[in-house]
């Protein structure tokens, strides 16, 4: 090979190597024919009207905000990013970029996080100026089986997120197993001011028995769910006290290849709340995650409560018009429980302060007519006395004669 072989071939190492420039549009490599492509979509953006994505983009568009995707890669040609997704890295091989997405579901984070705003496309990024960076946690082929990370490899990502800058950091593929490698990454973005928003997972109906997710269930992670368009739980969120927020994660209007995709799943929902988290940090600039996630809690639209919802619907226009408290979050309004059935004790004293109340009750409104009588009687110059007996008057012992009404009356002159 010549010198300037040599060199050529050097700078495409070194190209290769530094993750996390803009990977240039028609770069990209093409999608494997077996890899998975767009389908045709319903045109429902449920979620654009619930996210109010048009009322927030007037506020804040997440510009200059750099969100971390862990999942399993972006493609980074399709029209509606406009080339705003980095090379990013694979932390599954540990080298080479993770612009491209085979299997799919990467897009579709990146998607509800930055996809922009077009009137022909039912898919909305409500963080649309926002830039992705997209870290592989899954392996970059749609016939494997794996549909959660390692604990190491998330581990990986995290690190490599926040050494290239990230603001936020999308989890949206949850591992299931703990570990101190991933304790300490986590614990080492959160140091640094970065929120971690983490999927809940989709193993959460009977037959999956909703085992624990890592990193959501972590005190400082924020973990997210899934409903649908109704405010339902999804079928397979997980559920658990350590579930935070909720978002629309059920046929979910988004980006895959180079076209449209409707998709499930809680790594969608953890992409509304990532791309909310950037929105504040677009707006607010730098702030304790704490404060961050507060924000994000105090706003949300409040739901039923249980273990599914956490604190409710996330809000991003009320977390980017609000402000971060110190003061401890508001509870939030919960539906009544059924009342308990009661023993006869019990309904025994409900009687008596039944039967009590009402006999207070009316000695009350008595003594008020009787007030009412008196002030009234005084003002006219009553006072009461013992009534005269009726006048007693003779009775005839024996009857006058008849008075008959219709005849005319004697003359007196002619009697006379």
């Amino acid at each position: 090979m010549g010198t300037g072989g040599a060199r050529r071939t050097a700078s495409l190492v070194l190209a290769t190597a530094l993750l996390g420039v803009v990977a240039p549009i028609g770069v990209t490599p093409a999608l494997a024919a077996d890899c998975v492509t767009g389908t045709q979509v319903s045109g429902n953006a449920w979620p654009r009207t619930m996210m109010a994505v048009d009322s927030v983009s007037q506020l804040a568009r997440g510009g200059g905000v750099k969100v971390a995707v862990l999942s399993s890669g972006v493609q980074a040609d399709n029209r509606q990013f406009a080339g705003r997704v980095l090379a990013g890295g694979d932390a599954v091989d540990t080298r080479g970029t993770a612009d491209t997405d085979c299997r799919g579901s990467g897009t579709q984070v990146a998607g509800v996080i930055a996809a922009e705003l077009t009137n022909d496309s039912p898919a909305a990024g409500l963080a649309s100026w926002a830039t992705i960076l997209p870290v592989r946690v899954l392996p970059d082929d749609p016939s494997a089986q794996e549909t959660f990370a390692e604990p190491k490899v998330l581990a990986r990502a995290i690190s490599f997120a926040v050494d290239k800058g990230a603001d936020v950091i999308v989890v949206a593929v949850p591992a299931y197993q703990d570990s101190d490698q991933l304790r300490a990454a986590v614990d080492a973005a959160i140091a640094k001011d970065v929120p971690v928003i983490a999927a809940a997972g989709d193993l959460g109906s009977a037959q999956d028995k909703n085992p624990t997710p890592f990193p959501a269930s972590y005190p400082d992670v924020i973990a997210v769910g899934a409903i649908d368009e109704t405010g339902k739980i999804y079928s397979k969120s997980q559920h658990g006290a350590y579930v935070d927020l909720v978002a629309p994660g059920v046929a979910v209007p988004t980006l895959q290849a180079d076209g449209l995709v409707e998709a499930d799943g809680t790594g969608l929902a953890a992409g509304y709340v990532g791309a909310a988290a950037a929105l504040i940090r677009g707006r607010y600039g730098r702030m304790p995650v704490a404060n961050v996630t507060r924000l994000l809690a105090v706003s949300a639209s409040p739901t039923v409560s249980g273990d599914s919802f956490g604190a409710g619907v996330v809000n991003p226009y009320g977390a980017v018009t609000g402000k971060a408290s110190a003061k401890r979050e508001r509870a939030l309004p919960a539906l009544s429980a059924a009342p308990a059935a009661r023993g006869d004790a019990d309904n025994r004293r409900r009687a008596t302060a039944f039967i009590g109340a009402t006999l207070a009750a009316v000695a009350v409104v008595a003594v008020l007519m009787i007030t009412a009588a008196i002030r009234r009687s005084r003002r006219q110059h009553w006072r009461p006395a013992i009534a005269p007996p009726l006048p007693e008057y003779d009775e005839p012992v024996e009857p006058g004669p008849p008075v008959m009404l219709l005849d005319q009356p004697a003359d007196p002159a002619r009697q006379s």
